[in-house]
């Protein structure tokens, strides 16, 4: 049994006005494209966002196909590594993909070679470049969620931190050319929205 994460918390100030996690994206709410890209690979779907984006996401994900449950932040605001955190503490299963919301081309095979590549140990995180992908990644839960809470008392803002507390595997560029490179692609803004939009149609 297997976990999903979805990262919906953060403010989309690049985005305007709106929530982009529920934006309407060629006629489905983004965030639903995330979690259809899901629904294959995981067990349950566990959703991080602010109380005052329950109702809305909760109306985007009517009738998914897993069971789904809402991690709400304590505090909003705190940024990713508390949403991770979060959300993280709300899953059943040993192990859980963390995604953003606003990752509309996620490659759920690659999700699945993440799963396999983390067995036994606590994370895969792909490194397509010169920076890690933590939130497209796969971590053991509980070890994950302690090593953000450890990360936070610190006073530590760096996503990457609760990552070095953790016996994880470093998928590479070599590994990911037989996946979809759209899978990490976010998106900030109206004009990505739109282009994202205009490959949807």
């Amino acid at each position: 049994m297997v976990a999903g994460v979805v990262l919906a918390g953060g403010r989309s100030t690049r985005f305007g006005e709106s929530d982009k996690a529920v934006a309407n994206l060629a006629g489905t709410p983004m965030i639903r494209r995330v979690a259809d890209r899901l629904a294959g690979v995981v067990n349950e779907l566990v959703v991080n966002c602010r109380a005052d984006q329950r109702e809305a996401i909760a109306d985007a994900l009517a009738d998914y196909e897993r069971p789904v449950r809402f991690a709400i932040d304590p505090e909003p605001d705190e940024g990713p590594m508390a949403g991770i955190r979060t959300g993280l503490r709300a899953v059943e299963a040993e192990y859980a993909v963390v995604v953003a919301c606003d990752m509309p081309f996620l490659d759920s095979e690659l999700v699945e070679y993440l799963f396999e590549r983390a067995a036994g140990r606590g994370a895969a995180v792909p490194r397509p470049g010169e920076w890690f992908e933590t939130t497209h990644a796969v971590y053991r839960a509980e070890p994950m969620a302690d090593a953000c809470d450890d990360a936070l008392e610190r006073g530590e803002g760096k996503i990457i931190e609760p990552l070095f507390e953790l016996d994880y595997a470093v998928v590479g560029e070599e590994d990911l050319e037989n996946f979809d490179a759209q899978s990490f692609e976010n998106v900030n803004t109206r004009e990505e929205f739109e282009a994202a939009a205009a490959q949807f149609e």
